[in-house]
């Protein structure tokens, strides 16, 4: 079974730091690329960085650049979500998800990360950033 499974969420202060992770099990891990999304109440979901170690594709949004980082460890088939300088407004649900290469060029998906269907979603990690 493909599963997805995020940890790592939790209440912050602004400014803080948190580390989310996202477990993969059941999936050739070289073969995925990794999006972390977000959900804040009342809003659309919105992608904020991905990752695919194997075509060394590495993005983020603008309103994260320089406070997010994202990792991966394939020995582990986790993908990590570091998030220093926290805001209010990055509180949200986060979800990783899992989207296949086979079918997208290096290039295609870097251009497209943020739109395209992914195929696995975890359940999501509730980060909460009081002011």
């Amino acid at each position: 079974e493909v599963q997805l499974v995020e940890s790592g969420g939790g209440l912050v202060q602004a400014g803080g730091s948190l580390r989310l992770s996202c477990a993969a099990s059941g999936l050739p891990f070289d073969d995925f690329a990794i999006g972390w999304f977000r959900q804040a109440p009342g809003r659309e979901r919105e992608a904020v960085s991905c990752i695919s170690s194997y075509d060394n594709i590495i993005e983020y949004i603008d309103s994260v650049k320089g406070r997010f980082t994202i990792a991966s460890d394939n020995a582990k088939n986790t993908v990590y979500l570091q998030m220093n300088s926290l805001k209010p407004e990055d509180s949200a649900v986060y979800y990783c998800a899992a989207i296949r290469m086979t079918y997208y060029s290096p290039t295609y998906y870097s251009a497209n990360w943020k739109s395209l269907r992914y195929d696995v979603w975890g359940q999501g990690t509730r980060v909460t950033v009081s002011s």
